[in-house]
């Protein structure tokens, strides 16, 4: 049976809109975007596939809202503004029924942030979906992984675990009750970029990295770039598990060591991990309350290298959570 709707007609229909801030938009060969005076571009890129990163059944407004903020995600970490995104999107086949949700989920959260698609390709495939995003912010100001120093306060951004825990009682490996499936379901399919955030801390923060793969794992890019060590508080760590009252519910159905291993290695949180001087722990608040994010300190920096997981009672843990890798 013919489809519907031929590949042009697809793109004009459910990924057209008017250029605004775009020089020039979808409709030629190249996008147009011309950064403010005295400004840079940031750019990220980052590809979903079906069976991989997610399930096939899942709610395609809740996957056309991830698929963008998995990349503005990035763009938070380094403290930029959006501006555009262009879009590869492979189908297996024209549903515009799923065309429809997965659009209406994609241009939610690219209104709320104000950034436009400017261009991209569509081909028949398995589902797979790739996103480039453009950003700008002032030159010299981006926040990078290499710029911690000895002695920084080291924080993370909302809660850590929920969206592995989803992933895992989806797949049968842990049994969760509805309540709380429903909410760290949630978190796994639609994460929030800390974009205001990441922007809040410019000139603050001495270094950040979004948490995708897992804290351990995406603090240890951030030491590797600056050729530190940290030490980490595991009884305030395992407390980024969830707030107020979910706290009780998750630790009522996960042993301690679980929790504490979902906050380190989950994965997939899209929260952010940053650094800055003890002098700036005002100005931390102060970011945090403008830009209405939660942010725990949970360690410091150390000049000897490694990542080391301290105890209440001062001894150390040894580090069994491993962050998430692709090829491993």
């Amino acid at each position: 049976m013919p489809n519907p709707i031929g590949e042009f007609d697809l793109i004009a229909r459910y990924f057209t809109r008017p250029a605004r801030q775009a020089v020039l938009g979808v409709g030629d060969d190249c996008a147009l975007i011309q950064p403010g005076v005295g400004m840079q571009l940031a750019i990220s890129s980052d590809m979903l596939v079906e069976g991989r990163h997610f399930f096939p059944d899942v709610d395609p407004a809740t996957l056309g809202h991830k698929a963008l903020a998995v990349n503005l995600s990035d763009l938070a970490a380094c403290g930029a503004t959006p501006l555009g995104f262009t879009l590869a999107l492979a189908l297996p086949r024209v549903d515009t029924d799923w065309l429809a949700g997965f659009s209406r989920g994609l241009w939610a959260l690219a209104d709320l942030h104000g950034c436009e698609l400017i261009g991209g390709d569509t081909t028949c495939g398995p589902l797979n979906i790739c996103i480039t995003v453009f950003g700008e912010l002032p030159q010299g100001q981006a926040l990078l992984r290499s710029g911690a120093k000895v002695g920084d306060d080291i924080y993370v951004s909302g809660t850590l675990g929920q969206a592995r825990l989803a992933l895992d009682a989806l797949r049968g490996t842990l049994a969760l009750p509805a309540p709380l499936l429903a909410l760290s379901r949630q978190r796994l399919e639609q994460p929030t970029p800390r974009l205001a955030l990441g922007q809040a801390l410019r000139g603050i923060a001495s270094a950040a990295i979004d948490i995708s793969d897992g804290l351990t794992g995406d603090l240890g890019h951030i030491l590797k770039a600056s050729g530190l060590g940290a030490s980490l508080e595991t009884a305030v760590a395992i407390d980024l598990l969830a707030h107020d009252a979910d706290r009780a519910a998750f630790a009522s159905v996960l042993s301690t060591a679980q929790q504490l291993d979902y906050v380190l290695a989950g994965g997939d949180d899209y929260e952010l991990a940053f650094c800055a001087p003890f002098q700036a722990r005002a100005a931390v608040q102060a970011a945090a309350e403008k830009s209405h994010t939660p942010v725990t300190r949970i360690g410091r920096t150390q000049a000897q290298t490694g990542l080391r997981l301290q105890q209440a009672n001062g001894t150390f843990l040894t580090q069994k959570s491993k962050s998430f890798d692709h090829f491993a």
